[in-house]
């Protein structure tokens, strides 16, 4: 880092380098700013590093392992399959490699500067930006805050070698014989359902009286009967006590059903939230307004209560998910370029890497029917698609929710096989405004699960071709 008595200025300072940093930066850049983007740990944030990719390659990995061993009833017999952890470890950190290396390539060919350390505010337009040896001070016309979140922990967790949180599950050197996992949200499903697939015996307990929160009991059924049939035990209304450590595990005591009990494993997984990462920066001299939880108030362009300076991601209000950071920092930085850029988060997307995948977007029935509207929800079995069956992956459905009078698209939900990808299709419609009707008539290819996504409008319009009325 440059060291000097005279700050360095630039136009746009983007401070956080994760998918709403790195994508701020240069969607800013594009627009013809001066852009400096500051990190303190690592390029891509802990997306990119130690959470959303990370965590799908190993989950990528389960699913290989699972199907290798139970692919009987469709002919392939594999004997003797066995899982080299370490080069699974070594593939997860591959993936990682190639695409923070990839970001840092963008942000230097888009020519924003990457300053390392961190950015403590002085005023509405200096930062001093720190490391271990050193300190400069930067001077801005507009910040974009980006410094996402971390995992909450429990006072009775302290997080340990055996008391991990995510990105000590996705670091571990062995396949626990035994995991148990505290919450039953995204982070602790989609792991468990890992360890579960590589052959870890793992209990999942959550306190809220089901998992998921979030998504309908009707796309969460179908998951938890998948869990169960891979020995995976769901404990709910259950809440965590204490741990004792030793050097070979863990054992958890807990309260359910009014019982006390106790559970040993070789680690326990804490997966109860995110807290965001608004401390120890300096906001306290800015006077910035803000919310619950340690959350910063902004408005639809992603402007705080001090009109130069923006915060997006996690450390706002909303769903803690990496697609709507990059979608805040977009509308952001063309909000700083006098653009007209506002959030509009009707079509945004939420996915869960489950087995079977989770995705929704837009609004629900129970939504949509609380906001006054009068609907029709119409679903279409993955079991009566022809792709889904000879990918012997029939569990799950899409449901579509739409307007009764003229069939405007207001959501759709969908459990199965590659929901995080057909989800798109919904968001798409929901965004240009389009009807079941625009839906059924669009040709999808054959045969293909998008089909199911057609199939559905057909119910809703009350034409179905593939199941009877």
């Amino acid at each position: 880092m440059v060291v000097g008595d005279f700050p360095i200025e630039t136009d746009t300072l983007v401070i956080g380098s994760g998918p709403g940093g790195y994508v701020a930066a240069i969607r800013a850049a594009q627009t013809g700013q001066k852009v400096t983007i500051v990190e303190k740990e690592y390029i891509g944030g802990v997306c990119l590093n130690v959470g959303c990719i990370p965590s799908k390659a190993m989950i990528s990995v389960g699913h290989r392992f699972e199907e290798a061993q139970h692919s009987d009833d469709m002919g392939i017999v594999a004997k003797e399959v066995s899982l080299n952890f370490e080069k699974a470890q070594s593939f997860k950190d591959s993936v990682v490699k190639k695409l923070t290396g990839g970001v840092e390539s963008l942000l230097k060919g888009n020519k924003v500067e990457i300053v390392r350390g961190e950015a403590y505010f002085v005023d509405e337009n200096t930062v001093r930006i720190m490391d271990a040896d050193s300190a400069q001070t930067y001077k801005f016309k507009n910040a974009i805050i980006a410094t996402g979140s971390r995992p909450v922990e429990i006072p009775t967790f302290k997080y340990s070698e055996r008391v991990i949180d995510s990105s000590g599950a996705l670091a571990l050197k062995e396949v626990p014989k035994k995991l148990l996992v505290i919450g039953g949200g995204y982070i602790g499903t989609e792991l468990g359902t890992a360890y579960a697939n590589m052959g870890s015996e793992v209990t999942i307990l959550e306190g809220a009286p089901d998992i998921l929160a979030g998504f309908e009991k009707q796309m969460t059924s179908i998951v938890k009967k998948g869990l169960k049939k891979k020995g995976v035990e769901v404990i709910t209304k259950a809440s965590a006590k204490g741990v004792e450590e030793s050097d070979s595990g863990v054992s958890v005591s807990y309260e359910a059903g009014g019982e006390e009990k106790t559970i040993d494993a070789d680690y326990v997984l804490v997966t109860v939230g995110r807290r965001p990462n608004t401390d120890e920066m300096g906001l306290e001299e800015l006077n910035i307004k803000m919310g619950e939880r340690g959350l910063i108030e902004v408005d639809k362009q992603c402007r705080t209560s001090i009109p130069n300076i923006y915060a997006i991601g996690d450390i706002v209000a909303g769903l803690q998910l990496a697609h709507k950071a990059s979608y805040e920092g977009k509308v952001a930085a063309e909000a700083i370029a006098g653009e007209k850029s506002e959030v509009d988060y009707m079509a945004i997307p939420a996915v869960c890497f489950t087995d079977p995948e989770l995705a929704s977007v837009g609004l629900t029935e129970e939504q949509a029917k609380e906001e006054g509207f009068e609907v029709t929800a119409a679903k279409f079995p993955f079991g009566a698609n022809g792709r889904a069956l000879s990918l012997n992956s029939s569990e799950g459905f899409v449901k579509l929710v739409s307007r009764k009078e003229d069939g405007l698209l207001l959501g759709g939900q969908i459990v199965g096989a590659g929901a995080s990808d057909m989800v798109a299709e919904i968001g798409l419609a929901i965004e240009a405004g389009m009807t079941v009707e625009d839906i059924a008539m669009t040709i999808h290819a054959h045969p293909t699960l998008a089909e199911i996504t057609m199939e559905a409008a057909e119910v809703a319009l009350g034409t179905p071709i593939h199941i009877i009325k």
